[in-house]
């Protein structure tokens, strides 16, 4: 049966990687899919991974209806058997209600990928729809971690190195960004709490001591 599944993870976790992988493997069986992304690191109507990877996808905007999109391929003697949409947080709810009908009416798996919480671990509204109509949800099983070497569960917005907890839900940005520019950076809870990154920790390492040490 045709499947609307939800692989989530924080940042740096091999999501896109694992989209792209799903799209290689169905392609060398002579299947041909559809991929949807919206807002990718590499512009528009691209799906990339870190590793470097990168392939052509349909730039899902706000306005844009999945499954018309996908019966109008249909109609025109177009091919799909299957689906891969990443950055799938990004999506409106009514865009997920959209996916969860191809999986129905067009009989088609969707493969989405997305985080669940943004900088503030606020539930993004196209995650938190995901979460309430997939058939199955998939936690990718490479850990991401921060910086002190726990398994990362949160991301941060950052700015300046500093993280940040007030602003837009989406802004555009990747980690490892230069200085001065919005970027974000993968923390486990306790540091992501205290809003320690990995640059306020090097400052705070690299500090003097706030009480003299005494030879006597």
């Amino acid at each position: 049966m045709p499947e609307l599944v939800f692989f989530s993870g924080t940042m740096d976790c091999g999501k896109s990687t694992l989209a792209l992988q799903i799209g290689h493997n169905r392609s060398a069986r002579g299947l041909q899919g559809v991929i949807f992304t919206r807002d990718d690191r590499a512009g528009e109507g691209k799906l990339s991974s870190r590793l470097g990877l990168v392939t052509e996808a349909v730039e899902a905007d706000e306005n844009m209806d999945l499954y018309a999109y996908l019966v109008a391929q249909l109609s025109q003697g177009g091919r799909a058997d299957y689906v891969i949409v990443d950055e799938a947080q990004f999506l409106a709810p009514a865009q997920i209600d959209q996916l969860a009908r191809v999986v129905d009416d067009l009989e088609m798996d969707v493969f989405a990928f997305g985080i669940t919480t943004d900088f503030r671990t606020r539930l993004f509204p196209g995650s938190q729809r995901l979460v309430e109509l997939a058939d199955r949800m998939e936690q990718l099983q490479v850990e991401a971690l921060c910086w002190c070497g726990a398994r990362a569960t949160h991301n941060a917005r950052t700015v300046d190195g500093e993280m940040v907890v007030e602003g837009a839900q989406v802004v555009v940005g990747d980690v490892n960004r230069p200085a001065g520019e919005v970027g974000y950076e993968v923390l486990c809870r306790r540091h992501h709490r205290r809003r320690a990154t990995a640059a306020s920790a090097q400052a705070a390492a690299l500090s003097p001591d706030v009480l003299p040490v005494s030879s006597a």
